[in-house]
């Protein structure tokens, strides 16, 4: 009896975490959404209701934290429970550091509001975008689901983002070497199309865990990776 009101205690706990981390995913995939309506529409307004939200989201993460801990210390879950725990924490911290590039996104809107439009960019920035959104949604989808063949699907998604960044980098450049009062603005837009790419590999991490969970282990092989340019230098 004992024995079982614990499993049954713990079973809570679990799914309190997962209810939190599904919350944060939530508020993450709003944030990255409305990033790209306020670069799109260059809604000043909009874009500061992205940069105010991202608090809730940290928030959140520091609440899975700290009902983590408290899980481990006090139900001691045998190894297979243990995995899905500590798999929840590097998923919600993927998920702020997303959080965290949308908000950079928002950022950067008010930038280029007195800046020319460069033509094109904003339509091929808010495809990017929607595919990471679609990725993320699709991958939280196979966290609750337990599908590891979901996770696999979104990880090699990343790809087709990795290539639409490369050719948005070469457009970038061409606009700059054209006139050079296209540099300030496609600059802020090369940045924001850093952070959407960033945004993508953190997808992909959070697939791994989900794999990493119904598995036993991470995957295997490398992701695909089709991003040529460096990233640490572009992550502002």
């Amino acid at each position: 009896m004992t024995h079982k009101h614990i499993v049954s205690a713990f079973d809570r706990d679990l799914e309190g975490l997962q209810a939190l981390t599904m919350k944060m995913g939530g508020l993450v995939e709003e944030s990255i959404r409305n990033a790209t309506t306020s670069l799109v529409s260059r809604d000043e307004a909009l874009a500061q209701k992205v940069r105010d939200a991202d608090a809730r989201v940290d928030a959140l993460e520091d609440r899975v934290n700290e009902d983590a801990a408290r899980i481990i210390a006090m139900r001691q879950p045998i190894a297979s429970d243990m995995r899905t725990v500590l798999s929840v924490i590097k998923i919600s911290a993927n998920l702020e550091r997303i959080g965290d590039y949308s908000k950079n996104m928002a950022k950067r809107t008010g930038l280029l509001m007195d800046l020319p439009v460069v033509d094109g960019a904003s339509h091929s920035i808010r495809r990017m975008a929607r595919e990471v959104e679609q990725m993320l949604h699709d991958v939280l989808d196979a966290y609750i689901q337990r599908d590891a063949d979901l996770a696999r699907d979104v990880r090699a998604r990343d790809e087709s983002v990795d290539q639409m960044y490369n050719a948005l980098f070469r457009e970038f450049l061409t606009f700059m070497m054209e006139d050079p009062r296209n540099i300030t603005g496609c600059m802020h837009l090369h940045f924001i199309a850093k952070n959407i790419e960033r945004m993508g590999d953190h997808v992909t991490s959070i697939a791994d865990q989900v794999i990493y969970i119904v598995e036993g282990a991470l995957p295997a092989d490398d992701r695909p990776k089709a991003d040529r340019t460096s990233s640490a230098q572009f992550e502002g």
